[in-house]
């Protein structure tokens, strides 16, 4: 979060306690699903830019809108996860855009590492929801890590309980780490919860 360095593997919600499962996707062994596909597809519209990573009024105005879909831990602002430069502090971090006719509907922040990525926090317009934009947006930071030669993508937390997160479960070549090791996500489980 910003500056800040810190991991936890419990959170409690309202509705009682979860548990963090920090997850990663391992490059080699990933291929799109049927809906990923298709989330594909339906956005071949939209331009896609990939540039140094920046807070301007925009992106805080389209972060405002974006936030009205959570009803618990709501954040405030983007600079709750991005510093206040956040291209280069404290690592390079991209931004992976998507805009419709020159505007901009939606936007990743992705951290660069030697040998991994990782997402730092995905907006979009609650307008275009159908349009799939966060995974979208997922499978593009994929797609810039493998054209790098980078060995993980890091697409954030998931819970062990059913959640808000659980769409990150879907990867393919997807990973957990039960606070000792990574282990591989059986491929059975991922394709089920697809369906």
């Amino acid at each position: 979060f910003g500056v800040f360095f810190f991991r936890y593997s419990t959170v409690q919600r309202s509705n009682g306690l979860y548990h963090v499962t920090p997850l990663r996707v391992d490059l080699a062994r990933f291929t799109l699903s049927t809906s990923q596909k298709r989330a594909l597809k339906k956005n071949q519209d939209l331009q896609v830019e990939i540039r140094p990573a920046f807070i301007d009024d925009g992106k805080e105005a389209l972060f405002q809108r974006h936030k009205t879909r959570f009803i618990e831990n709501v954040p405030n602002s983007l600079y709750d996860f991005l510093a206040p430069e956040p291209a280069e502090t404290p690592c390079e971090t991209k931004e992976v855009c998507l805009l419709q006719d020159g505007q901009l509907i939606a936007v990743s922040f992705l951290d660069i590492g030697a040998q991994a990525t990782s997402s730092i926090y995905s907006i979009f317009e609650p307008a275009e929801s159908k349009r799939s934009l966060g995974i979208y947006l997922i499978l593009l930071s994929i797609a810039y890590s493998m054209q790098h030669g980078k060995e993980y993508y890091y697409p954030g937390y998931a819970y062990a309980e059913p959640s808000f997160y659980d769409y990150k479960k879907r990867l393919r070549g997807l990973e957990q780490y039960d606070w000792e090791e990574w282990q591989p996500v059986v491929e059975g489980i991922a394709q089920a919860m697809e369906k």
